[in-house]
Formats: C-alpha cells, structure tokens, sequence
C-alpha cells in the first residue's frame, strides 16, 4: 500500500456512486477542482430513467452540468469549466474547475485488474491523472469502500464522500426540550403576566434562561409538573402556552396518546398549524 502525501490545490476524481447520492457533489470541493471520467457519465445517463430518489438525483446532476456546458466556452471545455458560474459556496465563489475525460488512456493497472470493469477503469484514470498533473494531489471520491482499497494499494489516495454525513453523535444533536430547574419560578416571576385565549393559558416570564430559549422550544419543570412551549421571544422576554396533555385519553388524537412527556411534546407540536416543519429523531421503530 503506498501512502500519498496531500499537498497544495486537488484534482478530486468522482465515481458515479457519489453523484447518485448528492447531485451538489459538484460544488463541495472548494478551491479545488473536479473531474468525471466518461464512464461516469454513462453510467449517468443509464440510471436516469424512473421515480426513484436516485433517478432523480441523476436528473439533477444532468441539469447541473447542461447549465455549466451551456455557459461554458470552448476554451474552458478544454482546460476545465469554472463551477462557480452556478453555484456559490457558503463562504463565498468556488474557485475550482470541472473536467470532463475527453481521450483515452493507456492501461496502468496490474494485471490481476481487468480494465474493462467500470471500477477499474476509473481507477486507471485516476493512475493517468496523477502522472499529467504532478503538481495536484488526485484524490479518488467514492462511496464504494472496496474500490478505495483498491486505490490505496495501486497508488491512488480515494476518500469517502462525507459532506452529506448526518451528525454520528446524536447526543450532540438538541433535543428540542429544555428542563427548567427547581428556582425557575423564583429567579423568573418577577413582573410574570399570564392570560387566557380561546381556553389556552399563555405566560411571559422575563430573566436570564430566556435568551437561550428559542420559538417551538419545549420546557417542562419537573417538581410540579409544568409543561409548555415557547411562542415568542423578545431579548430577555419571552412568551410562553401551556401544552396540551396527549398522555391523558380525553386528548386521544383518533385513539392515539403519548406515551411520555416526549411524545407529548411533539404531538403538540404536530398538531399545531402555525408549525410547518417538525423533525423527529428517536430509536428505529419508534
């Protein structure tokens, strides 16, 4: 296995599988540039058809580099098109180029690695690419673990895709509800005001918890049982509506209930119209 020093500005090669998961792939490379091998774009162009997330994923992708090709000129479709005439990065223009393979080349691999496989015939374009541009780490990107082992032991430095990863720790991630500690209601009373609409109890409390409070934010206070949900906040202020209780049967939505506080929470916040969105993380099967 050869170990590959990373240096400078990167020629990222992508295999198909990488465009199929995220048609942004394109525009994930920063300054750096991007290449499809001609048989990427066949492989493309076989998995278009159907209604499939990864059919239109390709569709996607298609769109993509039909607006790149159509604003490019003949000299950038020779030394690589900009990518930033459609797409701009968070911090910025992307500064990187893409390329296409546009002539065939020589037969690079071991024997033992047929180059009629798709796999391997990227593979040896990634070969031919690091000897045409010495002065850029080339940098194979594909889902296919076995194809980065295969890269590693020929010479090739391969990495995953990782831009799309969902966070692995989802302790990290916020949980949405916030338990208000035993002095609450001492450190936060002071000039409260609470009124009811429409048979639905609202408070605005003042105090320092508050700015790290946000709308749709659950809040319960464990010793006396308080549940509730932020409506609106304003600095230090905030306005807050007692939650209805999905634990009780007398809430029963078409025979289901809560089986927790949890539970109850987010079938208070689907039931709400004024909600558009509500995202759920819990155990498989839940």
């Amino acid at each position: 296995m050869v170990k590959i020093k990373i240096k400078g500005r990167r020629l990222f090669v992508l295999d198909t599988n990488v465009l199929m998961h995220d048609p942004t792939a394109l525009f994930r490379f920063d300054e750096h540039d991007v290449f499809i091998p001609m048989v990427v774009l066949e492989e493309l162009d076989a998995g278009k058809k159907g209604m499939s997330e990864v059919a239109r994923n390709v569709r996607q992708v298609s769109r993509f580099l039909d607006e790149l090709m159509a604003n490019a000129t003949e000299e950038e479709m020779r030394n690589g098109i900009p990518l930033d005439t459609i797409h701009q990065s968070e911090n910025g223009p992307l500064l990187g180029k893409l390329a296409f393979q546009t002539k065939e080349h020589s037969d690079r691999l071991p024997t033992s690695l047929p180059s009629s496989k798709v796999d391997n015939t990227i593979l040896n374009i990634a070969l031919a690419l690091q000897e045409h541009h010495p002065e850029q780490t080339v940098t194979l990107v594909s889902k296919d673990m076995n194809l980065r082992i295969k890269a590693a032991i020929v010479g090739v430095h391969a990495e995953d895709y990782f831009n799309d990863k969902v966070l692995d720790d989802v302790e990290q991630l916020n949980t949405g509800w916030f338990e208000l500690p035993e002095d609450f209601w001492e450190t936060h009373s002071r000039e409260m005001d609470s009124w009811q609409e429409e048979g639905r109890t609202f408070y605005r409390v003042s105090g320092p918890l508050v700015k790290t409070w946000y709308p749709s934010h659950c809040l319960f206070h464990e010793s006396d049982g308080f549940e509730a949900i932020v409506r609106e906040i304003n600095g230090d202020t905030a306005v807050i509506e007692i939650v209805t209780d999905y634990r009780n049967s007398n809430h029963a939505i078409w025979g289901i209930t809560a089986r927790n506080r949890e539970q109850s929470f987010a079938l208070n916040l689907l039931m709400d119209p004024e909600i558009d969105l509500v995202t759920l993380q819990g155990p498989a099967g839940t």
